[in-house]
């Protein structure tokens, strides 16, 4: 039967289409493969030529004597951080009363005090960078406790030590101005010179009061036991020899 040929002759030319199809696919998989294989080869190259760079010059530093150890740094990189933190902290500080400027060797620091928003007295410390940072000059007073403060917080939190010994230096100073004012607003109640120490933490302070022609003498003691506050914590008034706290 002719149709039976032709049918044979299409099945022949299907199969036949069906295998070129295949090696077809075949030979698109192989050259896939093939690039892939190649620009992961390129890659690893680059790889090698890239680390092969970073060992030359690893070696080169390390003759010279110069090695860069991420975890030894420098004492030129330790220097530069130093700096870098010190300019940090004086742009920090700045709205808080404290300024500067970097120096050769460190940073001139002026610690400015205020009550109730009157300026009142600046207080200059010079800090030295290297190889620590350390206190070089300064015109803290001697009672303020700065050696302390600098032993606790200067080698290692910059920060904290600047506002601690701004809080003191503003409690000192508001409490010495609340005692000038008081002197100078009261001067017709008050019995002689009102007494207080250098630290202007503890004032005593003499006084009468008149009622039925009759005057009573008192006697008053104001103590500050916080070194950072302005106010004080205590208050006791003495009449006829006994003190009676308030």
């Amino acid at each position: 039967f002719p149709g039976a040929g032709v049918l044979a002759q299409l099945e022949k030319l299907e199969a036949r289409a069906r295998r070129e199809a295949v090696e077809q696919e075949e030979r698109e998989q192989r050259e896939e493969r093939t690039a892939l294989l190649r620009s992961r080869a390129r890659e690893l190259r680059l790889r090698r030529d890239e680390l092969r760079r970073k060992l030359r010059e690893k070696e080169g530093l390390r003759k010279a004597g110069t090695a860069a150890d991420p975890a030894h740094p420098t004492p030129r990189d330790v220097l530069e951080w130093r700096i870098r933190s010190l300019r940090a902290l004086l742009q920090l500080f700045h709205l808080t009363g404290i300024s500067g400027k970097l120096s050769k060797r460190g940073v001139c620091l002026t610690l400015s005090t205020s009550y109730e928003g009157s300026h009142l007295d600046s207080f200059h410390l010079e800090l030295l960078a290297r190889p620590e940072l350390r206190i070089q000059r300064h015109s803290i007073p001697p009672f303020i406790p700065l050696e302390q403060l600098s032993r606790r917080f200067l080698p290692t939190d910059l920060r904290r030590f600047l506002a601690l010994l701004s809080q003191h230096l503003n409690a000192y100073v508001g409490r010495r101005f609340q005692a000038e004012q008081f002197q100078e607003r009261f001067s017709d109640w008050i019995q002689g010179t009102p007494q207080r120490n250098s630290l202007c933490n503890l004032l005593k302070f003499s006084y009468s009061l008149s009622r039925n022609s009759r005057s009573f003498p008192l006697q008053a003691r104001l103590l500050y036991r916080d070194p950072c506050r302005s106010l004080p914590t205590e208050v006791t008034v003495c009449c006829s020899g006994e003190w009676a706290p308030l």
